[in-house]
């Protein structure tokens, strides 16, 4: 088995922890700490610097290689994740309809929730059927911050 690299990344919500498989990027994660080792290893700095871009405001979709690990299942459900447009939001209902199966709207939240690649995967693009913000990894305010920035962005580039 390959040794994970990983790398940090300050954000406007966070430090972000990155783990790269010698594939892709396999995690994301935002810590509620700061980042005492902060090796710099190459494999990062596309992601590095797309992040920063979105953070930015001056990038709507993160386009890096991943190398994810889950069931048939979750990654079916990370990739319609992944088509969920920037600025707009799903409900768990809505992505049980795209795969045809309503019935696992409990499995998609599931799926939803074991996401490995957080804002790469816009799993915070997805609510509750009353437009309620239900869990999130990184927790809610990170959520609400993410969803407020795009939504901001989104409709300044209405006009």
């Amino acid at each position: 088995m390959e040794e994970l690299l990983t790398g940090y990344l300050d954000s406007p919500i966070g430090t972000i922890r990155l783990l790269h498989s010698g594939k892709g990027i396999s995690s994301l994660i935002f810590l509620n700490q700061s980042a005492s080792d902060n090796e710099n290893f190459p494999v990062f700095d596309e992601c590095k610097q797309q992040l920063k871009e979105y953070f930015d405001g001056i990038r709507k979709e993160i386009t890096i290689q991943l190398d994810l690990s889950g069931t048939e299942f979750q990654k079916k459900i990370w990739a319609e994740l992944i088509k969920i447009r920037f600025g707009q939001t799903v409900t768990y209902a809505d992505l049980a309809k795209k795969i045809n199966d309503i019935k696992s709207i409990r499995a998609v939240g599931r799926a939803n929730a074991t996401n490995p690649v957080s804002v790469i995967v816009p799993c915070h693009r997805v609510i509750g059927t009353d437009g309620s913000l239900t869990g999130y990894a990184g927790g809610l305010w990170r959520k609400k911050w993410l969803l407020e920035h795009e939504q901001k962005l989104h409709q300044m580039s209405l006009f």
